[in-house]
């Protein structure tokens, strides 16, 4: 079958953009109002996608604004750990230099996981277009930023905007999750933002109630996918589904589009997944669908490596996956045959 994109010869994979944020976590099930410990990690969308990246086997990199504090060389310790290239970070040396936070209790049923963030005015959100090297926008194979990093602020989204059409001069392939947070905007002032770069994007990760209540469609899924994708020009769309029966247990998979084949693609759903910590599992499918395209240019691969690295991220506590492709590639093997083998690996 005829390849979907033309990636070209560049020195990364993938590179990201966006807002590293330090996770405060209650352990032992607790809710924040109580105990007096917290468990920190680094996440953030882009960054956990562009580990996420790396762990299969993607040579990948960040633009992000990090504090030169013991907090931000934490976060560039964790980062370098993870082997992601910090080659674009530039470092805050200003009086008001913070690193964004965010607090997370997971939930049992009927109560849900909560998270409460204290993110506003973090390093990133300095983070002008005129600190980044020139050769930045040549160096990628794909670019992959969010709804999120739109959404902090407006200089923030003025970078993001800015990044995406420069990127594009350039030849790169843009890859974008609408990714919407109520806590950041409204659905309206998102909507008319993220129609200002749909025309640049090629690979687009959309929800189907995004379609449904931010963009007013309405319709089958399938039909509403592939509108979308001819009015606003955009390659591969992929939309997850997920069934949550409760905190701890979940249903997934996913649909893509693929317009250049005109055809659907998905796989039948991951039933009852035992949920450690269901946050970055989005970010995971998108590395996984990205791997996918990268690796095979097929879109039938990046469904198959897209959900199996979502549902292996809903195993492992933290925000991003430490899976690698051996795990990934026997968790598809094993959802493909029905059978997951013995017990214990051993």
């Amino acid at each position: 079958m005829e390849e979907i994109f033309n990636f070209g010869d560049k020195k990364y994979d993938i590179i990201t953009s966006g807002e590293i944020i330090m996770r405060l976590s209650s352990i032992n099930g607790e809710m924040l109002v109580q105990g007096s410990l917290l468990e920190k990690q680094i996440g953030g969308s882009e960054y956990n996608i562009a580990v996420g990246a790396k762990s299969l086997g993607l040579n990948s990199s960040i633009i992000t604004k990090l504090p030169t504090n013991e907090l931000g060389r934490y976060a560039r310790k964790m980062i370098r750990s993870n082997g992601v290239s910090q080659e674009f970070i530039v470092d805050d040396n200003s009086s008001s230099q913070r690193l964004a936070l965010y607090y997370f209790e997971s939930g049992s049923y009927p109560r849900k996981p909560n998270v409460v963030y204290d993110r506003n005015n973090s390093s990133f959100f300095s983070l002008n277009i005129n600190e980044l090297k020139d050769e930045l926008y040549n160096s990628t194979k794909i670019f992959h930023t969010s709804g999120i990093s739109l959404g902090l602020c407006e200089n923030s989204n003025i970078l993001s905007k800015e990044l995406i059409k420069k990127f594009k001069e350039n030849n790169t392939l843009i890859s974008f999750d609408v990714n919407f947070r109520a806590n950041l905007w409204d659905e309206e002032t998102a909507k008319e933002s993220i129609e200002e770069i749909l025309p640049y994007i090629d690979i687009l990760f959309i929800s189907e109630e995004t379609l449904r209540k931010m963009f007013k469609k309405s319709g089958e899924l399938e039909n509403i996918i592939k509108e979308f994708s001819k009015t606003y020009n955009i390659g591969l769309i992929a939309s997850t589904r997920r069934v949550v029966n409760s905190p701890k247990s979940h249903n997934f998979t996913s649909i893509i589009y693929s317009a250049k084949h005109d055809e659907f693609y998905t796989e039948t759903p991951y039933e009852n997944i035992e949920i450690l910590d269901r946050i970055g599992s989005g970010d995971a499918y998108v590395s996984g669908v990205l791997y996918g395209l990268l690796e095979y240019n097929s879109a039938k691969e990046a469904v198959k490596y897209g959900n199996a690295n979502s549902v292996l991220k809903n195993t492992i506590i933290g925000d991003t996956t430490c899976a690698d492709l051996k795990i990934v590639k026997s968790i598809i093997a094993g959802h493909e045959c029905g059978s997951y083998g013995s017990e214990l690996n051993r």
